[in-house]
């Protein structure tokens, strides 16, 4: 047989002496014994491994559970809410159905309807009827009120001049006079607008002082009063008896009676002109005296120049001139300033001679009287008229009824 083994091959083979040696030797290990060990190591964790999986399966399963029973419980509210607000719904349904099943009832019939329509068909006719006579009236009213502003208007500008000789405002007030009439479009309003035309042409051509401009310079000059101070006197000591006595001519050296002489010239001054008028030195309460003067002179000059009174005016800057000479000395340069400004303002025109706005005022009260003849004689004619529509809408409604 081919698998019969020859006694030489059945005999033991020595073991390699390399191969006992390392058996021999204390720290190795044949691989032989070691892999037993190795795969109990690995069932081990296998089975660990295997019981962690099954414990997660577990947890999840548990916590699954816990979700659907939170889930559930939530649906349960979700429809418990749902139930109680359609039982809210269908409550409120049965309110407004019961609210329009009494409204419905309380609806009126066809016969009822028909005869609310009819009563509307006629309301409308006399609101329609009354629209057209009010705004017939309204009309006729509204041409009174701007024709009467008009006349006020003019009353107001011929105030305005007799009492202010308030050139602008006048003209303004004409001007718009003026147009009212013009925009009343009547070819009656002719002689009224000629006369307007003409006085305003006159209030143009008049001489217009500026008083409030003038009014703010005498404001200015009244300030600079209060800074106004006199200016005293300088005694010079080389003249006099007592200096001409102390001088000698030729003398290299004055004597001792001369030089006395000369001492007492300092302290003391003969004038033998003592008829002269001596102006004495303002201070104190007498400065504040004559500034206040003064003061109220230009004061009453700026009012009687914005009420155009000339004579006031003038007495006013004369009166402010006298004190400002008599208790300043005109050397000082803000007094001689103000000096030659009293001046020049005093020769100012402040006086206007306003036009005559009489003649426009009755052409246009002439107009307004003739314009209120022609709309009472129409209205006397339309009266008639008037009486008679009514007649035929009453008999119209009484054939609808």
């Amino acid at each position: 047989m081919s698998e019969a083994t020859t006694p030489k091959e059945q005999e033991p083979k020595e073991p390699d002496q390399s191969s006992v040696d390392r058996a021999a030797l204390p720290g190795t290990t044949s691989s032989v014994a070691s892999k037993p060990p190795s795969r109990g190591y690995t069932l081990a964790l296998l089975a660990l491994l295997v019981a962690a999986l099954g414990a997660g399966a577990g947890g999840w399963s548990v916590w699954q559970l816990q979700a659907l029973n939170a889930q559930g419980q939530q649906q349960v509210e979700q429809m418990l809410t749902a139930r109680t607000e359609a039982q809210s719904a269908a409550l409120n349904l049965a309110h407004v159905r019961q609210a329009l099943e009494t409204r419905l009832d309380q609806l009126p019939s066809v016969d009822e309807l028909e005869v609310r329509r009819r009563l509307l068909t006629q309301l409308q006719g006399g609101q329609q009827l009354l629209n057209q006579r009010l705004e017939t009236v309204l009309g006729a009213s509204r041409q009174e009120w701007r024709l009467a502003e008009a006349e006020h208007l003019l009353r107001l500008a011929s105030l305005r001049l007799s009492a202010l000789q308030d050139i602008n405002s006048a003209t303004a007030l004409v001007q718009a006079a003026d147009e009212i009439l013009h925009g009343q479009d009547d070819p009656a309003a002719f002689a009224a607008r000629e006369q307007l035309a003409k006085s305003l042409q006159a209030l143009r051509s008049t001489p217009n002082p500026d008083r409030i401009g003038l009014f703010l310079q005498l404001g200015a000059l009244r300030e600079q009063v209060a800074q106004l101070n006199a200016q005293a006197p300088s005694f010079s000591s080389d003249g006099g008896v007592l200096s001409e006595l102390a001088a000698s001519e030729g003398a290299v050296e004055p004597a001792w009676w001369q030089r006395g002489m000369q001492t007492l010239s300092e302290y003391f001054r003969i004038d033998f002109n003592a008829d002269r008028n001596i102006r004495p030195l303002l201070a104190g309460q007498s400065l504040t005296q004559v500034r206040l003067a003064l003061s109220l002179a230009l004061e009453q000059a700026q009012w009687s120049a914005l009420h155009g009174h000339t004579a006031v005016y003038q007495q006013a800057l004369r009166q402010a001139r006298e004190v400002l000479d008599a208790h300043f000395d005109l050397t000082n340069p803000n007094s001689r300033a103000l000096r030659a400004r009293i001046d020049e303002l005093v020769e100012q025109p402040i006086a206007v001679t306003p036009p005559d706005l009489s003649p426009t005022l009755n052409a246009v009260q002439a107009y307004i009287q003739a314009k209120q003849a022609a709309r009472l004689q129409q209205k006397g004619e339309a009266e008639p008229a008037a009486a008679a529509a009514d007649d035929v809408e009453a008999q119209r409604q009484e054939a609808l009824q």
